[in-house]
């Protein structure tokens, strides 16, 4: 189920076939989803609710093919690997990892294993992979490491440029988001001149009371009386800060032909559709996005050293034509935070701690009274 199939219209511009970040061509996205076991913590044993997402930039080699990408931090409490060489080069070169906080090194190496096994034997390979983290440990067994090289892997292997899976999944098993079962979200918008811009998210921050779903307050009407809190149930001092310290990934795709600065650009605009669904950036949050476009490609060719070529033609969108993908880019992300809430269930992790689904008929109900659907 998705937020679009309940009645709620986000914004005003026309989502994508698929409404997924996918809808831009040759973007793929692969899940590998882990739960097991039930019952009190035992580490190292579980139980286990969580996994690898990743996203693979376009369709040709991306270990040595390169796009335009920028970044942005809106808070730093978290991490995403590779920044720093963006903002350097303005390159991305790679598949895009998302996962839990403590496996984010096993997730980079075996991304830099998957891009040197893609290519020659003995060749020489150098790759600063981007890898992004939320916490779950809230559900999850986070100490056991059960994130392993083979689930990058095979969520690698799974990689498609079809519909996406959302809520419950990948990166997403075991987060919570608002206090309610969060996840995996995607959305796309159609803008400009025939340009698609396509956000996934990982969503796990925010307090209840402050959630908003097409500007109504949703969050208020899921009373903690009714539906608990997971932070009610964790001990606070084994976890991190409750909802205040959670956090949030975002990754943008474009086919428009944006360079470095107007990627980076419309990376702070993501920033804009969680401030929307009610996120203030609290201390406590990682809210970190990466943005790229692939209306530029041919940029280098063998990891550029060997490229025989001192200059290459470039294209770019004039100003005066940018405001229709920063609204796009608006809008998906408040729509793949919504679609992130609508698909998760309600799962209960260790130690028996609950994080409850956004019910459907509440949600429609409050919706409905605020005359938004």
């Amino acid at each position: 189920m998705r937020a679009h199939e309940l009645g709620i219209r986000i914004g005003r511009m026309e989502r994508g076939p698929l409404n997924a970040i996918t809808d831009v061509p040759g973007v793929r996205v692969g899940h590998t989803t882990l739960i097991s076991g039930d019952g009190p913590l035992r580490r190292g044993s579980g139980p286990v609710r969580t996994g690898v997402t990743v996203v693979i930039p376009h369709d040709g080699d991306v270990w040595r093919e390169t796009v335009f990408a920028g970044a942005h931090r809106l808070n730093g409490n978290g991490e995403l690997t590779g920044l720093e060489w963006i903002r350097e080069a303005g390159m991305l070169a790679g598949a895009i990892g998302i996962t839990n906080t403590h496996s984010v090194g096993v997730v980079h190496d075996a991304l830099i294993e998957a891009a040197a096994t893609a290519h020659p034997a003995g060749a020489t390979f150098w790759s600063l992979p981007v890898v992004g983290e939320t916490y779950d440990g809230a559900l999850n067994d986070i100490d056991g490491f059960h994130v392993l090289a083979e689930h990058v892997h095979e969520a690698l292997a799974a990689a498609s440029s079809g519909p996406v899976a959302e809520g419950n999944v990948g990166g997403g098993t075991g987060m919570i988001c608002h206090e309610l079962k969060g996840g995996i979200g995607t959305a796309s918008r159609l803008a400009g001149t025939g340009w698609t811009v396509g956000v996934l998210v990982q969503a796990n921050y925010g307090t209840r009371e402050l959630l908003r779903i097409d500007g109504v307050p949703v969050g208020a009407a899921v009373p903690r009386d009714e539906v608990p809190s997971p932070w009610d149930q964790v001990d606070m001092l084994h976890a991190r800060a409750g909802p205040e310290g959670g956090s949030i990934i975002g990754i943008a795709a474009t086919d428009a032909p944006l360079l470095p600065h107007q990627c980076t650009r419309l990376a702070q605009r993501i920033g804009m559709g969680v401030a929307r669904m009610g996120s203030y950036a609290s201390h406590g949050s990682g809210d970190l996005f990466c943005a790229f476009a692939t209306g530029n490609r041919d940029l280098s060719r063998n990891a550029g050293e060997d490229d025989p070529r001192a200059t290459t033609d470039l294209r770019m969108v004039v100003d005066e034509q940018i405001n229709p993908l920063f609204e796009a880019v608006v809008e998906a992300t408040e729509e793949a935070i919504a679609n992130a809430l609508v698909a998760a269930e309600t799962m209960t992790g260790r130690d028996g701690i609950t994080a409850h689904a956004l019910d459907h008929d509440r949600l429609v109900a409050v919706i409905r009274a605020h005359g938004r659907a």
